[in-house]
């Protein structure tokens, strides 16, 4: 081999280690992940930092867009100052006016977010100071492994999928649906659920649906609960045990669900909710136009009284 040649030949294999090596990096920015505890209430708890200097535990809320703060949280944190106040809508239906703050710095893990926007609130999960959604995460795959209690944002769906049950999501304004059927002694009602992570319990019934297959009727009521929304709205619910529950190919017997006991129509949507949720390693592509179930180690575990 010539000078010349063996000259060309390394400068060829340098460059292609080169590339490589870059490849390799581009590819680990590209797939983070984020540490999470599974509450007593079964919710995703990550630890934050606001500003460069307050830590904060925020609760992964796979139905909101916004971060949020507790009104608790605020008063010991120091690097939150608000711009003014607005009017905003809750779950119990009311209408509240919470403070919000702007340009704030998000560390979450590696990643760290600029100019976000910062709204509080009267309530959270149990343990947490606040919430974030999957809107932080957009246009990106979300694996959430209760197995590893690992967060994993990528740019593409992993290989193991294939190993996974697809099926479809509804994705309206900023909110994920999976249909999934409850069967109660010969029948069988199908329905689509809210992906709500932030709600502690199993299932909860929208008032359309549970009227009309009289499901009031049909299950045996245990028990009646009140529940507060994020601006302290109580909502009443009325406690009962489905028989089956039917989500894919799965099937989970003996699941603790609820209807709101008050105006008929104010709960317009099902809700499936971190007691289920739990039981399932999970994958969301980054379109949200379909999820990925695998049954984990907790699918067995008894349900928690909420």
């Amino acid at each position: 081999m010539s000078k010349i040649t063996f000259y060309a030949f390394a400068v060829l294999s340098l460059c292609t280690q080169t590339v490589h090596a870059q490849e390799k990096k581009t590819a680990a920015e590209k797939t983070y992940t984020i540490p999470f505890q599974l509450t007593d209430r079964n919710n995703l708890s990550v630890q934050a930092i606001l500003n460069n200097k307050d830590t904060v535990q925020l609760m992964f809320h796979t139905a909101a867009d916004d971060v949020t703060l507790t009104e608790d949280a605020v008063k010991r944190l120091s690097t939150i100052v608000f711009a003014g106040a607005d009017s905003v809508k809750s779950w119990g239906g009311a209408d509240n006016t919470s403070r919000f703050s702007k340009s704030n710095l998000l560390q979450i893990g590696a990643q760290s977010w600029n100019h976000v926007e910062i709204w509080e609130n009267k309530n959270s999960g149990p343990h947490t100071d606040g919430k974030f959604g999957p809107n932080l995460f957009e246009n990106k795959v979300i694996e959430i492994d209760f197995d590893k209690k690992l967060i994993t944002v990528s740019a593409a769906l992993p290989v193991k999928v294939k190993n996974y049950e697809k099926l479809k999501l509804t994705f309206e304004r900023s909110m994920m649906f999976v249909e999934a059927s409850c069967t109660i002694g010969n029948n069988t009602f199908s329905n689509k659920f809210l992906i709500h992570s932030g709600y502690s319990g199993g299932i909860l019934f929208d008032d359309k649906f549970s009227n009309e297959n009289k499901l009031a009727d049909q299950l045996k009521i245990i028990d009646e609960k009140q529940l507060k929304d994020s601006y302290g709205n109580v909502l009443k619910t009325k406690k009962a045990i489905l028989p089956v529950l039917i989500i894919g190919n799965e099937k989970l017997t003996d699941v603790p669900v609820g209807f709101f006991d008050g105006a008929i129509g104010r709960q317009k949507m099902s809700v499936m909710g971190g007691d289920i949720l739990k039981r399932f390693n999970i994958v969301i592509d980054a379109q949200r136009e379909y999820i990925y179930l695998k049954a984990n180690k907790l699918k067995k575990t008894d349900y928690t009284n909420v």
